[in-house]
């Protein structure tokens, strides 16, 4: 079945390795990849502002299809204008399928050949969710890129586990393919097969003869070795076409992000900026910094002296501290302005790098930079007695 119209353009390839960077277009806007897409799973992203998310470089949003359906529900924003005018945010926005949490909620939930009956985990009320349903709850919401329905499986599991599901995703990718909207909104097939490489590559060949605007990886970064999900990453995207952008779904930490794109990865999305941040985990070009930590009772200096974000412009890491061991709401929001900024820079150093043809000179920096054993260091020297949990 052939694809919609050709909406991702591919600027520029590194000729050291599989980086490369493109643009990928919206009825909501253009999308420079590679790119991170900040978590807004309630119609938004904890702790920040549209306004701030503009301000640190976000370009596209994700939604969660699971819980915006059971509440508020995608009739309402329907009838609000749509998740773009609910939440005031003007540029793209991708929504998942809800695949995932219903995998991760499967104690209350029955996946059949149909779709997947489920208990809501906010009152135990009873919800069936098709391929077709899961599609058209997207459309209800205004997403800009939606996502098929998939079936997603634990790890470790069994072949015989990973070929029933992945079989099942691929057809429900068939049927989410039927009901695309044709009105310049875009699907992504998600490419599933576990730990198994021949899987991944059988799923892949698949969805691009079905054909979809964009691919996704799913089912990786659910507790396997790095290594592991580094392979299943190239097994998928060996396989995929090079005009279509390529999504590698709750991915993750910098260092995913940067091994992620020396493989070809064109998009990420992942909570850990934001949820890091409301732990006191910050992120910084020398690695992570935990903001609790004696050490820094009275540090004048910014998180990262590297770091031009407002947190870092204007706040020190002494300020922020006493944020945080207070349990003051501006501790939240400070640090994950702070922990966004250093994603979205990220990845704009990573696409500067690729059109330099530099990009495995950046990722020797990146890693020449890290000095994440910086703060255990601190910790044996320091014993904090202040307890915030």
């Amino acid at each position: 079945m052939p694809s919609t119209p050709q909406s991702f353009r591919l600027l520029h390839r590194s000729g050291e390795c599989r980086a490369r960077c493109g643009e990928l277009t919206t009825p909501h806007g253009t999308i420079p990849t590679p790119v991170f897409m900040p978590v807004g799973t309630q119609a938004t992203v904890k702790a920040v502002t549209p306004e701030d998310l503009e301000g640190l470089g976000a370009r596209i949003i994700l939604g969660n299809t699971y819980h915006l359906l059971l509440r508020p529900g995608p009739r309402l924003i329907k009838r609000l204008g749509g998740l773009h005018s609910f939440m005031h945010w003007p540029r793209p926005i991708l929504t998942d399928s809800g695949g995932f949490q219903i995998f991760s909620l499967r104690e209350l939930a029955k996946i059949t050949e149909d779709g997947a009956e489920f208990r809501s985990h906010l009152d135990g009320s009873r919800h069936f969710l098709s391929p077709e349903d899961a599609v058209r709850v997207q459309g209800d919401l205004g997403s800009d890129i939606m996502m098929v329905l998939d079936t997603c499986i634990p790890w470790p599991a069994t072949r015989e586990e990973t070929e029933a599901a992945t079989g099942l995703t691929e057809r429900w990718a068939r049927r989410s393919k039927q009901v695309q909207p044709r009105d310049g909104r875009l699907l992504f097939g998600i490419v599933q097969g576990g730990m198994y490489p021949d899987l991944r590559q059988r799923t892949a060949q698949n969805l691009v003869e079905t054909g979809f605007d964009g691919y996704a990886i799913g089912g990786l970064s659910v507790g396997e070795p790095k290594e592991q999900m580094h392979d299943m990453t190239e097994a998928a995207v060996a396989c995929l076409p090079e005009d279509r952008p390529v999504y590698l779904m709750g991915v993750g930490t910098p260092e995913d992000l940067v091994e992620g794109v020396h493989r070809g990865v064109d998009m990420f999305d992942c909570v850990m900026p934001t949820r890091n941040a409301r732990n006191g985990m910050l992120f910084t070009s020398r690695g992570r910094l935990v903001i609790k930590n004696s050490c820094y009772r009275d540090d004048p200096g910014p998180v990262d002296e590297q770091c031009e974000c407002y947190t870092c412009s204007n706040y020190s890491r002494a300020y922020l501290r006493h944020l945080f061991m207070s349990r003051e709401i501006l501790a939240y929001q400070l640090n994950s302005i702070h922990n966004l900024h250093y994603y979205c820079s990220l990845m704009a150093g990573m696409r500067d790098a690729i059109q330099r043809d530099e990009f495995l000179s950046f990722r020797t920096d990146f890693y020449a930079r890290r000095q994440d054993s910086m703060d255990m260091e601190r910790l044996k020297k320091t014993t904090d007695t202040e307890d915030i949990s």
